[in-house]
């Protein structure tokens, strides 16, 4: 199957193959159309109705009651340890959670602490939360948990069902509430083969992404409880998370997750394909063995770092993105072909031969 999307630029110029992140995807034909005609309203004073039918939609997809429309999961994330912590309580992490690595700065405007637990591909040590979820002494209290699935920095990992649900309980006999950080939600499940909201099911509020493998243009949905998500939405007017006429782009997003899920196993299927045609090609490359559409490169081995091969697999015609200095990643998406791939792989060999001669 071809991507969606020629390789020619202006003057027939061929791109480079982008492998740096899902989020480069583009909107589909279906999509431009629904955002041209959309029905549109304030959604800061009394409300967008293309808003409303995503966020009721994306809330049910998930099983939960109530569902709030903003411009990141970013923010979706901060509003639901807003909404569900306070100050000076604590927020219980993965310790390579992408909300702990990189979205940690917004505990210094929350005055919560944050604490990352080990774990191994991105499934954290169940005895280890045990312990941070103990009360008394000098122990701050845990008002929150939060897992990740797909989990970013362990390649796009899947916590197994099984875990999910011990820490769920593990969490809810101590009165304390679970979030998921489910910007690749649909991804995750896809790869277990079950529907969202099987996964949902373990948290008490969930944070899905529009702008990755779904490709709406921007956008995430954060869902829960009606009373944390009124909550949450008093605390997006103070964040600056309201939107005027939002419906243009939450149109979007109401395909993005009617429509754009089913079609995310051809991205798993490239992704491995893509593992074991690195793993095959040099042995002082090492590529991850994919869950899902993210497949990490060590470089480590090859007496170059992260930044080197990506400027010479750039100047081979491909764009990854350095993870780390011994790292690269690189994620499959809809506008990756089996064309494009090819390519991919190729500006491997080519980048491998420059590296290795």
């Amino acid at each position: 199957m071809q991507s969606e999307t020629d390789s020619s630029g202006s003057g027939g110029a061929v791109q480079p193959v982008d492998l740096r992140s899902d989020t480069v995807t583009r909107p589909t034909a279906a999509m431009y159309e629904l955002m041209r005609s959309a029905p549109l309203g304030d959604d800061g004073l009394d409300g967008d109705p293309t808003v409303r039918e995503l966020e009721a939609l994306v809330a049910a997809t998930l099983g939960k009651e109530a569902g709030l429309f903003v411009p990141s999961a970013t923010m979706g994330n901060l509003l639901a340890t807003l909404s569900q912590a306070q100050r000076q309580e604590q927020v219980v992490l993965e310790s390579m959670a992408h909300m702990y690595t990189a979205e940690r700065g917004s505990a210094t405007f929350t005055g919560l602490f944050y604490l990352g637990v080990p774990g191994a591909a991105g499934a954290m040590d169940v005895g280890l939360l045990d312990e941070a979820l103990q009360v008394g002494g000098n122990k701050l209290k845990t008002a929150l948990v939060c897992v990740e699935t797909s989990h970013n920095n362990a390649g796009g990992a899947v916590l197994p069902l099984p875990h999910m649900q011990v820490v769920y309980e593990m969490a809810q006999s101590r009165g304390v509430r679970v979030h998921l950080d489910g910007a690749r939600l649909f991804n995750a499940a896809v790869a277990l083969h079950v529907r969202p909201a099987d996964l949902a099911r373990y948290a008490d509020t969930v944070s899905l992404c529009l702008s990755k493998g779904l490709s709406a243009p921007v956008g995430a949905v954060l869902v829960g409880p009606r009373a944390t998500m009124d909550t949450a939405r008093r605390l997006r007017k103070m964040l600056g998370g309201s939107q005027r006429q939002a419906g243009v782009v939450a149109a979007a997003g109401i395909e993005a997750v009617r429509v754009m899920g089913a079609r995310l196993g051809e991205d798993h299927a490239r992704a491995l394909k893509l593992s074991r045609a690195l793993n095959a090609m040099h042995g002082r490359l090492s590529a991850t063995v994919p869950q899902t559409n993210i497949v990490q490169v060590d470089v480590s081995k090859t007496g170059r770092d992260s930044s080197q091969w990506a400027f010479d697999l750039e100047r081979a015609g491909l764009m990854t993105r350095p993870w780390g200095k011994q790292r690269l990643r690189c994620v499959t998406h809809r506008h990756i072909g089996d064309v494009e791939l090819e390519r991919a792989i190729q500006a491997f060999r080519k980048a491998s031969a420059t590296a290795f001669s």
